[in-house]
């Protein structure tokens, strides 16, 4: 495979993911990076996005319903999703411990990862549900 040639967008792109917790989809990534290169187009932010991905160094969230979501946090960890407001978040619980061994006990091959998704009411939204 031929070496990857350098893209500053493509290193934007990345450095943006890196200061988010938000996991923002493709469209929030764009409209971030039209301030910096106001000639972006659409295509080169998901063929970047793509990109990223396949090179591990983010990760896609998608099943959360609605468009995909990006996370520059590429360690196992298990997420949660607000069904009123649509928010994606970071948990950062220990399922390897419990989960993955009781996996691995009900299935003769090899687990190199999971993915855990939570759903429910974020904090936000049962404040607002309260008053």
């Amino acid at each position: 495979m031929a070496a990857l040639k350098y893209s500053r967008q493509r290193e934007s792109i990345k450095e943006f993911l890196m200061t988010q917790t938000t996991h923002p989809t493709a469209d929030i990534v764009y409209d971030n990076m039209k301030q910096i290169y106001p000639n972006i187009s659409l295509g080169t932010v998901y063929r970047n996005l793509s990109l990223l991905t396949d090179l591990g160094e983010i990760q896609k969230l998608s099943c959360f319903g609605g468009a995909d979501r990006y996370d520059a946090r590429t360690s196992p960890h298990c997420h949660f999703m607000c069904t009123s407001c649509g928010s994606v978040m970071d948990l950062d619980i220990d399922a390897a411990g419990t989960l993955v061994k009781e996996a691995e006990e009900q299935f003769s091959g090899k687990i190199t990862g999971y993915s855990a998704r939570f759903f429910g009411l974020c904090e936000e939204c049962i404040k607002k549900q309260a008053k």
